[in-house]
């Protein structure tokens, strides 16, 4: 954002190009989740950290309008392509080890590590910025992208979930014109949402849990409203980012008890933002902790549910919807910052968190989603 600013970008253009960032992740959603069930998908994981530093590359050396604009469309296309293959990849190396009651644990712990190491990168940068300014800062981001795509390399060939056609890389059909298999991938992900209620209830808790908290990007105002001084205001968000890493941290554990945890959350979120005091900020930051948490247990779902060739895929319409979720939810703040404070606004969004409570309390196992048949976890 500074970046953008000093490089003499209004409010609107910034928007602007914030609103490109989102619609370019949205239309490619699906798609990679697609290609995510077709060519390998450790090739694709591999392939998205350069898209994201030559975008980064892109901002450092032409910071201008076309440029930043062109940055984020290449940033999206790196997103989309992790999103739904990193899990759809995670859970089959896992269910063919015999493990896949681990992925929750798995995949909440990494997330814990993502979130510590996006606090530590955040605090590293002021000093780069003070030694080396925007150059030194993404210089660092492009150095940091191809060491995720040298990881990427380390991961194993991924096992697929074998599809109607049977066996290992089965994701229907294996051969023929790429337009057949495309539309056929796509068909067997729709398939699976509309035959499985759990896939469907899944995907609904996934896009509304991950989307709405994209609330957390307006904390900082939050917290400005409860604090004594912008200074203070970095200190109030403390909470927020290790209660989140907590949550995730957690994740696996408890799954049954989702419904009232997240129920008590929603209450929590609201009594924080109105308790008109700095201490409400420990509250919310519990509140999004236990949100994080419940948006893994909500994919975990998803993922015990599915039970055909199309697993990517069928991650990535969650994906979608969540994209619009935060987008309706970013726009519901701003259109609500016209009449209330940032306090009211959070408040108002706890009924949200509350409405989806209901559809975590019951859980489809692996190998019951084509049935219907529900258990409490």
């Amino acid at each position: 954002m500074l970046l953008f600013a000093d490089s003499g970008l209004s409010t609107g253009q910034i928007s602007a190009l914030l609103i490109l960032w989102s619609v370019a992740v949205s239309a490619l959603e699906v798609p990679t989740g697609v290609l995510a069930d077709i060519l390998p998908r450790r090739a694709l994981l591999t392939a998205a950290p350069l898209f994201s530093a030559a975008a980064f590359a892109l901002w450092t050396l032409v910071p201008a309008y076309p440029a930043f604009a062109a940055g984020f469309v290449l940033w999206a296309v790196g997103l989309a392509l992790v999103s739904g293959t990193l899990q759809a990849l995670v859970h089959d190396e896992l269910a063919a080890a015999g493990a896949a009651g681990a992925y929750a644990r798995l995949i909440g712990r990494s997330r814990a590590l993502g979130t510590a190491a996006t606090a530590v990168s955040t605090a590293l940068a002021a000093p780069v910025m003070a030694a080396g300014g925007y150059l030194a800062v993404g210089a660092g981001s492009v150095l940091a992208m191809l060491a995720a795509a040298l990881v990427a390399l380390t991961f194993p060939r991924a096992r697929r979930t074998p599809g109607p056609e049977g066996g290992g890389e089965g994701a229907a059909p294996a051969a023929g014109p790429w337009r057949r298999r495309y539309a056929a991938v796509l068909g067997a992900a729709l398939g699976e949402a509309r035959r499985s209620a759990a896939v469907r209830t899944g995907l609904l808790a996934m896009a509304v849990l991950m989307g709405a908290t994209a609330l957390d990007e307006f904390l900082p105002l939050l917290a400005a409203s409860l604090a004594a001084g912008p200074a203070a205001v970095p200190l109030l968000l403390v909470p927020a980012a290790v209660l989140a890493a907590a949550g995730e941290w957690a994740a696996g554990r408890g799954a049954r008890r989702a419904a009232p945890v997240l129920a008590a959350a929603a209450v929590l979120l609201a009594a924080g933002a109105l308790i008109g005091h700095p201490v409400g900020m420990v509250l919310v930051g519990a509140a999004f902790g236990a949100f994080e948490w419940a948006s893994v247990a909500a994919e975990t779902r998803v993922q015990d549910a599915v039970a055909g060739p199309a697993r990517a895929t069928v991650l990535s319409l969650g994906g979608l919807g969540a994209e619009a979720v935060a987008v309706l939810a970013c726009a519901g703040y701003g259109l609500g910052s016209q009449a209330a404070g940032p306090g009211v606004l959070f408040a108002l969004a706890a009924p949200v968190f509350l409405l989806i409570a209901p559809v975590l309390r019951v859980r489809t196992g692996p190998g019951r989603a084509r049935r219907g048949r529900y258990w409490r976890r």
